[in-house]
């Protein structure tokens, strides 16, 4: 009779030492092992077990904790013993885009002053790998999660660190940052299968054809087709805690008008979806001015494509109309464009009262024909602010 032997229990790359885990909620743990095979995760006095099911998958949930910037063991236990360390919790955010969210620290403004002074042990940071896939998948290799020092935090998101940076200084918790992100790419890759059959002017394009995606030439996956980059850097994130969404993309789409907004819907839609949070808070970063040498009108389209998406419940929208470089596709001040997202998180997901977290967005204006008088209405913070002549 043959030896039985049992496979050791496993868990996702995005579960890992230093990680942090989002407070206030249950948490998903989850992982693989044998059939049958019983689990049990212990954290913060808390222990909780589950079975792994006929495919080998299990998930449990530890209950909602406060914050601790106290790092703490995770012991996982089924066959075999995995002992994680130095995990926080604290506050979790996806940053996700192409090459502006991908910009790292390194190469942005005041680089050397930054990086120098980047000793942040409570700010963590980890990099989802290029890669496309035809399937969604389980799991995606990195290097795992790293604490902020001047080593590391060079090669973090600039937007998601600065962001980080100001949620720190105003919560005085641990700040997650799972930078799921790749430079170049169009938003249809990004975007969960829900999302597009959740948005009608998407349904002949996208939803009727979800068989069709990602389109493969061969055994390579085209990165640029939808579902491409959810089926591999998205969905191997998910059930992972988070509390919200940063993104910051829209060059490689730039010239589609209002079909982008369309697509954001997708993209919403999509990711609140699949993390069962359909409140799931998403800021976003407005389109910086710069010379794409191709229609004028190209520019003011998606920047009004990406005002509509405010309609959405739960988005904010970072202005960055004032810290632009009109040759440079990449503006280097990342600082102003993390904390102008943070300031929208402070007061619409932490209870901030009283923070200003946008200036006056246009509204309306009207010509009064043969008087030569235009006026100009802009909303803030939701509601009528004044008008302009």
């Amino acid at each position: 009779c043959p030896a039985i032997t049992m496979a050791d229990v496993k868990l996702p790359s995005v579960i890992g030492n230093h990680m942090v885990l989002q407070q206030g909620e249950p948490v998903p743990i989850w992982g693989f092992a044998e059939p049958g095979e019983e689990i049990s995760v212990s954290f913060g006095g808390s222990n909780v077990s589950a079975k792994a099911d006929a495919d080998g998958k299990w998930l449990v949930k530890l209950p909602s904790m406060k914050a601790n910037a106290k790092g703490a063991k995770m012991v996982v236990k089924g066959s075999n013993e995995i002992i994680l360390e130095d995990v926080l919790v604290g506050e979790v955010w996806l940053c996700s885009g192409q090459s502006n969210m991908e910009w790292t620290v390194a190469r942005s403004a005041n680089a050397k002053e930054e990086i120098a002074a980047a000793n942040y042990p409570l700010i963590r940071h980890i990099k989802v790998p290029h890669r496309p896939s035809d399937n969604p998948e389980s799991d995606v290799n990195t290097s795992g999660w790293q604490a902020a020092t001047p080593a590391t935090a060079r090669n973090f998101t600039a937007v998601g660190f600065y962001f980080a940076r100001e949620l720190l200084s105003e919560l005085n918790v641990p700040i997650g940052l799972i930078g799921s992100n790749w430079g170049g790419t169009r938003i249809e890759p990004w975007t969960a299968p829900e999302g597009f059959k959740a948005v009608p002017a998407l349904k002949e394009e996208f939803a009727d054809k979800l068989s069709e995606f990602p389109h493969k030439n061969g055994n390579r996956v085209h990165h640029q087709s939808p579902l491409a980059l959810y089926n591999g850097m998205i969905s191997p994130l998910v059930p992972y805690a988070i509390k919200g969404a940063l993104w910051y993309q829209g060059e490689s789409n730039n010239g589609e008008g209002m079909r982008y907004h369309e697509k954001m819907k997708a993209l919403i839609a999509g990711w609140r979806s699949v993390w069962k949070k359909p409140d799931l808070p998403f800021y976003f970063v407005q389109l910086a001015p710069f010379n794409y040498r191709r229609n004028p009108k190209e520019l003011p389209g998606i920047w009004q494509a990406q005002l509509e998406t405010l309609k959405v419940p739960h988005t904010g929208m970072a202005v960055t109309t004032d810290i632009a470089t009109l040759r440079d596709i990449h503006p280097p001040n990342k600082q102003d464009v993390g904390k102008r997202l943070s300031l929208w998180a402070l007061a619409k997901v932490y209870g901030q009262r009283g923070r200003v977290y946008t200036g006056p967005l246009f509204k309306s204006s009207d010509f009064s024909e043969g008087k030569g008088r235009i006026t100009v209405r802009f909303q803030r913070h939701g509601a009528y602010v004044h008008g302009l002549k």
